[in-house]
């Protein structure tokens, strides 16, 4: 049911309800203001800038490759697997609980259990977020809403220079709205989420080049930014196995709130109309930008 819509059809965004803003506005804040490096940094006690530098060339283009194929293998699991249970509150703990000791297992053996330990915990991720996804209303046996889930691991990894790069001339002129990084990250997708749940709908998503593979590429250049700077967490000698089960908590807790704060944005798009939820969300986004 679409509520404050005119006559004409279009969405009124003073409909929104207060409750329904103040979701909003939590989904603003996790959205546009990632906080995944600083909570690995804090994690081990180091800067994120020296963090990095635990990670050479040789290691960077690896995690560069297994982070794709771990998106792919996420992505035929959800397809094969996901289905449109009843609605009910998402697991969150249990699936952190199963990362944790993920990430105990990767500490455990030091960095080359890392690269074997990312697919199990991508897929888990993935788990999550659809579960999430479901307990927001959507039908989890769309392959849209599969692409949707997805999206979440691009939405949740480097986006906030972005937004501060687009709303720069914005904010110089005066004007109340940014672009928003969360609105900017959809819209680069959006083509190719198109074209691949069409390829999903039509069964016809196999072989190289195709939409969904573009897709899922575009998804790991983002993500694999978020999955460098876990490995490099990871890869400090003194993280050991505790600390790997921590870094694996922290960083599913991430993508569970840009999960549940994407969705919620979805939630409301459905009710009060795209352009009228983006006006809101963006009008929010222009005062948390000026303090």
């Amino acid at each position: 049911m679409q509520h404050g819509v005119t006559r004409l059809g279009k969405p009124n965004m003073s409909a929104l309800s207060e409750k329904d803003l103040a979701s909003l506005a939590a989904a603003v804040s996790q959205l546009e203001h990632p906080s995944l490096a600083a909570k690995l940094a804090a994690a081990v006690g180091m800067p994120l800038e020296k963090l990095l530098t635990w990670l050479p060339p040789a290691i960077q283009k690896q995690v560069d490759r297994v982070t794709e194929e771990a998106l792919t293998r996420a992505l035929n699991v959800a397809v094969k697997t996901l289905n449109d249970e009843t609605v009910k509150a998402p697991w969150n703990l249990s699936h952190k609980v199963v990362a944790t000791l993920s990430g105990v297992t990767g500490g455990l053996f030091g960095a080359p259990a890392l690269f074997a330990e990312l697919p199990v915990t991508t897929v888990i991720i993935m788990r999550s977020i659809a579960d999430i996804a479901r307990s927001k209303g959507e039908n989890l046996s769309d392959p849209a809403v599969q692409l949707a889930c997805l999206e979440v691991f691009a939405l949740g990894s480097a986006g906030k220079q972005e937004a501060m790069n687009s709303g720069r001339d914005e904010a110089q002129t005066g004007q109340e709205s940014v672009r928003a990084a969360y609105f900017i990250a959809r819209a680069s997708m959006a083509q190719q989420v198109t074209a691949a749940a069409e390829m999903l709908t039509k069964g016809t998503a196999s072989g190289s080049g195709t939409a969904l593979t573009r897709l899922v590429s575009t998804i790991a250049s983002r993500f694999g930014v978020a999955v460098s700077e876990k490995v490099a967490a990871q890869a400090v000698p003194i993280v050991g196995a505790i600390g790997g089960g921590l870094i694996n908590a922290l960083f599913m807790d991430h993508f569970q709130n840009t999960a549940e704060a994407h969705f919620c944005v979805r939630q409301l798009e459905r009710a009060y109309g795209t352009e009228s939820v983006q006006q809101e969300y963006e009008r929010i986004a222009a005062k948390s930008h000026v303090r």
